[in-house]
Formats: structure tokens, C-alpha cells, sequence
């Protein structure tokens, strides 16, 4: 009989059948001080509050169950703005919801379209797989 019992911030305990007498204590791994690798965006240069609201576009316009037509987002603070077009029907890979999407970033500088593909499994949150910049001639 195998039995594991774990949390946030304790040791997990494996009981090794009713024959062992002791505990193996499983060390939970070290955390150090090191910086998580930025999950993909439409670019480095949006800061978290523009992530966060183009990346609401996103979820919205990728939904299976939406109308298919390009999302708004905007960070009047930043002067950022863009769309998510939903560009094909949802389809199933590899057990997740897939969608592809043709993405605007208008920016005071400089504006750029984004192509890529969001998954996510089913009822959870949307995420990147595959993103690239493109030209005028992929735009349509």
C-alpha cells in the first residue's frame, strides 16, 4: 500500500506497506532565488497591465462558444492598443481546446501584427503554443 500526503510547505510522507516500520520523507525541492522564465506574450515590450488585458482579449476571442469576430483591448496609461482576431474554427490537439489568431499591438512608436496558436485544456486557462511577428503580405 502506497500512501502520500502532501502540502504547500511540508514534507510528503510515502508509508511503504504494513510491514515497514519507518517513514521515507520525500524532500520537496529547493527554492532559490531565481527569476521564472516570462511566459510568451505579444511581445517584451508590454508591461504586466498590458499583457493582462490584451491576454483578456485573447480568452474572449479564442472562446469556442464566441462569435469569431476580432476582440478590443487597450492601456490608456501605456497608449498601447490592439486587437485578437480569431482566425479558423477551434480544433482538438493533443487533449486541448486550440484556436488560431491574427493579433495587432499599436503602440506611439511602433505597431506589429502577431500569429500564433492558443490552447488551453478544457475548463482552463488559455496559453500560448506558438507565436511570430509577421509581415504585410501574412496579414490576411
Amino acid at each position: 500500500m502506497l500512501l502520500a500526503v502532501g502540502g504547500c510547505s511540508q514534507p510528503l510522507l510515502v508509508f511503504h506497506g504494513e510491514g515497514e516500520a519507518q517513514a521515507r520523507v520525500a524532500e520537496e525541492p529547493l527554492v532559490t532565488g531565481s527569476i521564472e522564465k516570462r511566459p510568451l506574450s505579444f511581445g517584451s515590450d508590454l508591461a504586466e497591465e498590458d499583457w493582462r488585458r490584451a491576454r483578456a482579449a485573447l480568452t474572449v476571442a479564442l472562446d469556442p462558444q464566441g462569435n469569431g469576430r476580432p476582440v478590443k483591448w487597450d492601456n490608456p496609461e501605456t497608449g498601447l492598443h490592439g486587437t485578437v482576431n480569431p482566425t479558423g474554427l477551434p480544433y482538438v490537439a493533443e487533449d486541448l481546446i486550440c484556436r488560431n489568431f491574427l493579433a495587432s499591438v499599436i503602440g506611439p512608436q511602433r505597431s506589429r501584427f502577431v500569429r500564433g496558436t492558443g490552447c488551453k485544456p478544457s475548463g482552463g486557462a488559455w496559453a500560448l503554443k506558438r507565436i511570430r511577428t509577421v509581415t504585410g503580405s501574412e496579414r490576411s
